[in-house]
């Protein structure tokens, strides 16, 4: 692979679809210039400038094939009479989302009050993405109360009045008082008491007495600070709320009729297999129970301890029936809580207020994703609802209009366009979409049409010779081979592939010899869709503003939904914006498209489309002011490590990788151009070793050995060369700087010239081809690498050993400074998937957490590193955290590595890794051998790098080996000799 491909390839990710036609109106725009993805919604706008876009008249050009004019709609949106939100103000949108609301939101109680709901939104921030133990509930070590999630408003209100009154009668029917024999007479009578309240609360129409004793509307769920209230002359507190929740997973029983305002109660299922804290709901009919199914998974997580373990008791109504026989049952139910006086200061108190908050949060969170949407709906909805709430300043209103239009679509025209979004693409048959999920495709579909997320393929609008190449990836490969016998094509020859067939279409089409191919694909195709250009375009840069990457997408959400990815504990403190301003983002799109291409083009070995990206970039780099770049590159605005989200860090990546396309096609003085224009207008960057080392080997080649050996020689006074570049260029210098060019021998010659300890075996080839990768046969006649080779040879002398080269360092550094890699840094972590901050492979994370890091540094000097891998293992194993690897290694191994290799040295290294974890992190030796003693005060550890018969330490080793011989360590190279073959 070319150098610099694998981190073009890493900062894209997953490409964005990009047609043929855009990438070729791109690169044949203006020298110099690209156009971008909003710019050229709008090509009359000047370059460079602000792009407002004009959403209507866009979608109305767009959507000129859509069938029934539907694009006209989209210049006028209402707002909802129900819950507010903004909707395309088409009779299908509006009636569409009202019979939605009508269902989940139980719109005609918002109709009748004349009032809208009000929706909060919940931030992606309190979600707890990985599972909790099921059989105990998980409360943060962290007491403080920054730590709890806030509690949301309720709909429905603390009642009082109703308890009061049925804890009055109870007491003068008893004639007992005092705190004592009013909590246990309330306790064994709260069923009764609970079942009275309820009643009355019908009766009443959700009104209750204040304080005063005049009515008013229910009052606010007690906050966290609030204490709940004592009643009148005991010191024994009741409070009631009623929350409005669903019965799901349920099954119905013949003999029970189930109606609106059926009262059901609900037990705790400790039994459950499946959910410990599973509640049922119950149902009585002809004096037996009857189960209905259960509360929901995420509310019963914290419902059933209160009721456990709190005194909580709940009993409920039916509130309304669902559509669908099984669909999820709306249910108000009313929740019964009774504190002794002393409980206020306790710890149980504590609890309670911090799981009732998360019961709060629960229900909130339901409104807006009601039980009968669906997993990837509610991941999907999260995404652009967080963006736009972060990011809002990067959008147009128009933009945010059309984003936040989403929500106000049908269920199933929702569900369709994520699962369409999530397909290869570009366009679908029609014909061969379908879901068991969706109830109507068509009226999904049509929604989507109308609200501007879907096109349709019109043949007789569509220039059809531009995209016949989508049209045949959508013909199955029987039909592919019925067309070729059509159009005459081979008709001897069989031909299996499908990918053969296309191209042989392909070819007819272009030479004329079937010019009536896309007629012929139309008919067989039927009625096609697609992503419209606008919503492929926002929701691309939605998913990279969220996570951060272009590797991570919404399957991100069902890794940790399933439990098969867990990520870390952080907070998340976001001092600084990410972009400046739009233009910033626009200009940064436009150079990821841009990567984009190049990265294709490579792919498809388009030398031409190649050289184009790479004069683009660098006239769009050279035409950025100098000032500008290096403010990109340098701690201003939030981090220097913030500089990876501007458009000059993706033209230098573009860049170094055109080095690598000159070079191997030795175009050495057009490498070198490049070269000198990255080193002069980038001062601050980790790859100026890279190109400073690159610059002089070319100038070498062109035979400039003096200008190269001042190249070397200048390198080195840079602080951003590095690691193994260093270590080359010093070779460099003294190899070309012999006399006469130069008489002074420098001061590093005695350090570079330092003896590495050898050692060599012997072992019996199977190939020692240059090129291949050698093969040996091992102590027990298999074939083996002469990494495994060499351990056999070292297993004789006692020593224990992994081939692991960066790998188990990479994981001991992440557990022993587990700590520190995940404090609470400003603008470091901006999104709950992050496996590190977004510093840690640039020069501010050591001066960040210096004092920090210092002081773990000591304890793991003065012999802790045993104690602090072992409570990051147990706490934390199976979390994601880069460069860990939970599979490869034991934590008994990683016992034994930490203790042999002893605490100075590893402090050595993990400083070392703190300060320059980028250079640092490869290219350490092949094997760690470690040796335990009986005494435990001669344990020994080894680095070992091995090489085979034709193979030399690469400058980056040699690196390592001399800082490790620094910091102390026994290490040496083992060269695996060939036996001579015998008859």
């Amino acid at each position: 692979m070319l150098a610099g491909r694998a981190s073009l390839v890493t900062l894209i990710g997953k490409r964005r679809r990009i047609s043929a036609t855009d990438q070729k109106d791109s690169l044949n725009s203006r020298k110099g210039d690209i156009v971008s993805p909003s710019d050229s919604l709008s090509p009359s706008a000047p370059q460079g400038k602000e792009q407002s876009l004009d959403l209507a008249m866009y979608l109305s050009k767009s959507h000129n094939a859509s069938d029934n004019g539907a694009s006209q709609y989209l210049l006028d949106w209402v707002s909802c009479p129900v819950c507010g939100r903004n909707i395309c103000g088409t009779d299908f949108l509006v009636n569409s989302h009202l019979e939605t609301r009508m269902v989940i939101l139980f719109a005609d109680l918002c109709l009748a009050n004349g009032t809208k709901r009000k929706m909060t939104q919940r931030t992606l921030l309190q979600f707890n993405f990985y599972s909790s133990s099921k059989s105990n509930i998980h409360v943060d070590d962290t007491s403080s109360s920054k730590n709890l999630v806030v509690p949301l408003a309720l709909d429905e209100k603390v009642q009082s009045s109703n308890f009061t009154k049925c804890a009055k009668d109870l007491d003068d029917q008893d004639g007992r008082s005092g705190m004592e024999s009013n909590a246990s007479f309330l306790l064994s009578n709260s069923k009764t008491c609970l079942e009275y309240s309820v009643q009355s609360l019908i009766e009443t129409q959700s009104v209750h007495c204040n304080e005063t004793g005049s009515l008013s509307p229910l009052s606010s769920l007690p906050c966290p600070e609030q204490q709940f209230p004592l009643l009148e002359g005991t010191d024994v507190g009741t409070s009631m709320a009623t929350l409005d929740t669903y019965i799901v997973g349920r099954r119905f029983c013949d003999d029970v009729d189930l109606k609106e305002g059926t009262c059901v109660s609900f037990v705790r299922d400790p039994e459950n297999v499946k959910d410990h804290n599973a509640i049922k709901v119950l149902c009585s009919k002809s004096g037996s129970d009857h189960v209905l199914g259960f509360l929901p998974r995420d509310l019963a997580l914290y419902l059933s301890p209160l009721m456990k373990n709190h005194h909580v008791m709940i009993e409920g109504l039916v509130t309304s029936l669902p559509d669908h026989s099984l669909g999820a049952v709306p249910v108000r139910i009313f929740c019964q809580k009774i504190l002794v006086a002393t409980e206020r200061e306790s710890d149980e108190h504590q609890m309670f207020q911090c799981l009732w908050e998360n019961v709060a949060r629960v229900v909130e969170s339901s409104k807006d994703f009601p039980p009968n949407t669906k997993k990837y709906q509610q991941n999907f909805c999260i995404l652009i609802k967080e963006v736009l709430k972060h990011h809002s300043y990067l959008f147009t209103d128009d933009e945010k209009l059309f984003l936040g239009s989403f929500e106000s679509l049908s269920d199933d025209s929702q569900r369709l366009f994520i699962r369409l979004y999530r397909r290869k693409g570009p366009w679908f048959r029609i014909s061969n979409v379908y879901y068991p999920e969706i109830s109507d495709h068509q009226l999904a579909l049509k929604g989507l049409l109308a609200a501007g997320y879907m096109n349709r393929l019109e043949y007789s609008n569509e220039p059809l010779e531009n995209i016949v190449k989508e049209m045949l990836d959508m013909l199955t490969v029987s039909e592919c081979r019925e067309l070729s016998s059509q159009a005459c094509l081979k008709r001897n020859v069989r031909v299996v592939r499908r990918e053969e067939l296309v191209k042989g279409l392909l070819s007819a089409y272009a030479d004329g010899t079937c010019s009536l191919l896309p007629t012929m694909v139309a008919e067989r195709i039927g009625a096609c869709v697609r992503i419209s250009a606008l919503a492929e375009f926002l929701l691309w840069r939605v998913q990279r503003l969220f996570f951060l990457n272009g590797k991570q997408d919404l399957s991100a959400f069902l890794l940790v939904d399933l439990g098969l990815v867990r990520y870390p504990t952080y907070t998340c403190s976001i001092s600084s914006n990410l972009f400046t301003s739009r233009s910033d983002l626009l200009a940064y799109e436009e150079a990821m498209d841009l990567a984009q291409i190049m990265d294709q083009s490579l792919d498809e070995n388009n030398v031409e489309i190649v050289m184009r990206c790479i004069e683009v970039s660098e006239g769009r780099i050279s035409n950025l002011p100098k000032e500008r770049i290096s403010q990109s590159f340098t701690q201003k605005s939030g981090g220097m490590f913030l500089s990876q989200f501007t458009a000059s860090w993706v033209y230098s990546k573009v860049l170094t990788l055109g080095v690598s396309v000159f070079e191997r096609d030795r175009r050495y003085t057009n490498a070198i151009m490049l070269l000198r224009k990255l080193l002069n207008l980038i001062a601050q960057d980790g790859r100026r070793g890279y190109w400073t080392l690159r610059l002089s080997i070319d100038l070498e080649h062109l035979g400039h050995l003096n200008e190269s050996l001042l190249v070397a020689e200048g390198g080195l006074t840079d602080p951003w060369v590095r690691a193994g570049s260093r270590m080359a260029l010093q070779r460099r210098v003294l190899r070309l700087g012999k006399p006469p060019r130069r008489w002074k021998t420098p001061s590093f010659a005695k350090s570079i010239k330092r003896k590495i300890k050898e050692v060599y075996i012997m072992g019996r080839p199977l190939n020692c081809e240059i090129g291949s990768k050698n093969r040996f046969y091992g102590d027990d006649d298999e074939q083996c690498g002469v990494e495994e080779l060499a351990l056999q040879y070292y297993k004789a002398e006692g020593w224990e050993g992994a081939h692991s080269e960066s790998g188990v360092w990479m994981t001991i550094f992440g557990l022993l400074m587990w700590d520190v890699i995940f404090a609470d840094i400003p603008d470091v972590f901006r999104t709950r998937f992050q496996t590190a901050p977004l510093d840690l492979c640039t020069d501010s994370f050591y001066p960040a957490r210096m004092a920090l890091i210092e002081s773990h540094l000591r304890k793991v000097k003065h012999g802790m590193a045993k104690d602090i891998l072992t409570t990051t293992w147990e706490s934390n194993v199976g979390t994601s955290c880069q460069g860990v690897n939970w599979e490869r290694h034991t934590v008994t191994d990683l016992q034994d590595i930490v203790t042999c290799v002893g605490g100075p040295c590893l402090a050595s290294i993990c400083r070392l890794l703190a300060q320059d974890y980028k250079s640092w992190s490869s290219g350490m030796p092949d094997l760690l051998l470690w040796r335990l003693s009986s005494d435990g005060k001669s344990d020994d550890a080894k680095l070992v790098e091995v090489k085979g018969p034709k193979d030399r330490l690469s400058e980056q080793q040699q690196a390592w080996l001399l800082m490790l011989m620094d910091c102390g360590f026994d290490s040496e190279v083992c060269k695996v000799r060939p036996t001579p073959f015998q008859d």
